[in-house]
């Protein structure tokens, strides 16, 4: 208090000093001259009513609290601040409620940081009146709405970060007008739509993270003007197209990342004038086709490049960044052949005949013409007869808009509902196998329209499944709804459940498809929890509720009981306590309260579970002794000696290395050990889901570097 009476400070630096309990509200009024504030990275906490004195302090420039636990509502008094003020940065605290527009009032503001707070609401148009602001971050908050286009007007912006907001619509066209903008990170919203094109005339923008949105659109020629760019982040969108061969033309890019889109096509061979910088590269779920060029081999600052679960084909390239298996991830292009060592087949000799060359070039394009020819001519006389009468299927009946199917349909495609179709029965619903009239096979969820239960869990299922669409969740494709009668028509999954492949005695997953497919589960729930625009929870996986399409990949269904946040708050207080016995976070039943980490507990207990081939609700887990507990007595010395015996079997059987059970142990104590991180009591010691997938890969890529199948 002594130094309180020190009236001639101007400059304070208290950083770094553990300093803890509150600041003194009358702090402004005892330093009427100061300049400085700098009390960040301490321990903080207690209110921001000191601010309201600081407006005494007319030469006030700096006003530094970041990394702090103050927890309150930003007065707005932070408007009458000294507009000399050049920095203002409060990020990394606990701060709560609406952003002031009163700091539109800031005007001499260079520096503006209230990012990972817990700030909700709109982002203020006032900002627009800070012409002199050069860095701005609102990250890491809950914010929502609309991204103002008077932002445009802020024309000495460098750095714009919104990252990880609950942020709507589409990006504003006047962000372009920022014409020194060098640094725009908008990932992790619900943005939508395409990209304006006047972005890429920011010749001067080096880092551009558009990640976990729904965007979509092609890129554009444009691309090429931006000669400084050094970071594209475009994953996690609804981009499409061709990969445009002028990202050769980024021969400053160190980090690029369009993984999780639907771009086609093949890889540009101009990307191998990327040799100078780049040295990320995720071009990783997607659907490019054709060969890996072989001038990749000479990207010599690669370290890490990932061409994963794409339709390449043809050999891989020998030498270069392919010689190092832990840099490099094909996985998921079943058409590539060679680098044994990274788990491929060898590829097949060539075929130098030249008959086969005078087949192709000669033989075989007068006969598929005259095939054509024909085609046309007898669908055009079919079309004349009959099509009016005719109704053709879409190609893809799931990426149409739900339509709604009328009951007669649905009886004729069930055979009546019969014992012979149905696919399995719960409490609220039974599933049948259905034929519609365009030919598709979906399956059928009729709820018990007798239970309330089961319609509130219809109307849950059918808010939910509307508004997502991801490639490891269950797609609805059609709905029927009447007084007496309700039923979901969904994709169907030829494979059954995950509980029949871990539990009935006739079938059998291997370690790497199990694997697999939690990495789905994961990608899932990835999607769910932080990048839909809204965040979905679950509240009720298990190994039946996790289905398996006719390529084994997984996909997590039944959203009966879930739960769509559509406001600021992700956590809920539930009056019944949801999810299934075994795989119901602890605090369900003794708070009730339900959020994303509920979910993670549930995987970490699944992920348990497809390890161990232990159910939870075995009768060897009564009252005293849990699944996880059990494995938590065993980890980490005695690991293998709790997962399934199979798979240690398998170890010798199939991969026919002398270290193969070594490594088909170690990848089982990382499994195990992720499990144990996602299924902890205590919500917050758990882990994130968007943590959980780049584990759960490492390990994988890791399994298959080491462990190549001969």
């Amino acid at each position: 208090m002594a130094l309180l009476n020190a009236s001639k400070i101007h400059t304070l630096h208290l950083a770094l000093n553990n300093l803890i309990g509150s600041i003194p509200a009358t702090l402004g009024v005892s330093w009427p001259q100061l300049e400085i504030l700098d009390i960040g990275r301490n321990q903080l906490t207690g209110r921001l009513d000191f601010i309201n004195s600081l407006s005494n302090c007319r030469n006030l420039q700096y006003l530094i609290l970041f990394e702090n636990k103050i927890s309150d509502f930003l007065p707005d008094s932070l408007g009458n601040l000294s507009t000399s003020l050049n920095s203002l940065e409060l990020e990394i605290n606990y701060i709560k409620g609406r952003i002031p527009s009163t700091i539109g009032n800031l005007s001499g503001l260079i520096v503006l940081d209230l990012g990972q707070n817990k700030l909700v609401g709109e982002i203020p148009s006032e900002f627009s009146r800070l012409k002199g602001l050069q860095g701005m971050s609102l990250s890491n908050n809950r914010l929502s709405g609309y991204i103002p286009p008077e932002l445009g007007l802020m024309t000495g912006l460098n750095s714009l970060f919104l990252y990880e907001n609950a942020l709507l619509g589409t990006i504003p066209h006047s962000l372009g007008n920022i014409s020194g903008l060098q640094i725009l990170s908008l990932a992790a919203n619900g943005l939508f739509s395409s990209i304006p094109d006047n972005l890429w005339s920011l010749s001067g923008l080096r880092v551009l993270n558009l990640s976990g949105n729904t965007l979509d659109g092609s890129l554009p020629q444009q691309m090429g003007n931006l000669k400084f760019f050094d970071k594209l982040d475009l994953s996690k969108n609804r981009f499409s197209g061709n990969i445009s061969s002028i990202l050769g033309n980024l021969q400053m890019i160190t980090y690029l990342d369009l993984s999780k889109n639907s771009f086609d096509g093949e890889i540009p061979s101009s990307l191998d004038r990327l040799v100078i910088s780049i040295g990320y590269m995720n071009l990783s779920y997607n659907r490019i086709s054709g060969t890996i060029p072989k001038s990749f081999t000479n990207l010599g600052k690669l370290y890490s490049l990932d061409l994963s679960f794409n339709k390449l084909q043809g050999p891989i390239p020998e030498g270069g960044v392919f010689s190092n298996s832990s840099i490099v991830s094909l996985e998921g292009n079943p058409a590539l052949c060679g680098a044994v060592k990274l788990g491929f087949s060898p590829c097949p000799p060539p075929s130098n005949s030249k008959s086969n060359l005078y087949l192709l070039k000669y033989i075989l394009p007068p006969i598929v013409l005259v095939v054509l020819l024909l085609s046309c001519f007898c669908t055009r006389i079919i079309f004349r007869r009959w099509g009016k009468k005719l109704k053709l299927p879409s190609e893809d009946a799931s990426l149409n808009t739900i339509r709604v199917i009328s009951y007669r349909e649905l009886v004729r495609a069930t055979n009546n509902f019969s014992e012979a179709n149905l696919v399995g029965r719960g409490s609220f619903s039974s599933v049948f196998k259905a034929y519609l009239d365009d030919g598709l096979i979906t399956a059928v969820k009729v709820l018990n329209s007798e239970n309330q239960s089961a319609l509130r869990s219809f109307d849950a299922e059918y808010c939910v499944l509307s508004k997502i669409r991801h490639r490891n969740l269950v797609r609805i494709i059609s709905m029927c709804s009447n007084l007496d009668f309700k039923a979901l028509v969904l994709q169907f999954m030829p494979n059954g459940s995950l509980e029949q492949w871990l539990h009935s005695h006739n079938y059998y997953l291997d370690l790497l498809q199990r694997i697999n497919v939690m990495v789905d589960v994961s990608l899932a729930f990835e999607y769910l929890h932080h990048y839909h625009p809204h965040v979905v929870v679950h509240r009720d996986l298990k190994p039946s509720n996790v289905l398996l399409d006719e390529n084994m990949t997984a996909h997590v269904s039944d959203f009966g009981i879930s739960k769509l946040f559509l406001g600021d708050s992700h956590s809920i207080l539930s009056a019944t306590a949801p999810g299934t016995l075994g795989y119901m976070a602890p605090e369900y039943g003794s708070t009730g309260k339900v959020s994303r980490k509920g979910d993670v507990y549930s995987y970490g207990i699944l992920l348990l579970e497809t390890f161990t081939r232990k159910k939870p609700t075995d009768a060897m887990f009564d009252g005293e002794l849990s699944l996880r507990q059990w494995v938590t007595r065993a980890y980490p010395s005695a690991v293998l000696e709790i997962v399934d015996s199979d798979l240690l079997k398998e170890s010798v059987d199939i991969q026919r290395e002398p270290s193969s059970p070594i490594i088909v142990g170690q990848c089982l104590s990382s499994l195990i050990e992720l499990g144990l991180s996602c299924s902890r009591d205590s919500p917050q010691k758990r882990i994130q889901m968007r943590d959980v997938v780049p584990k759960l890969q490492k390990i994988r890529n890791d399994f298959l570097s080491k462990s190549p199948r001969s």
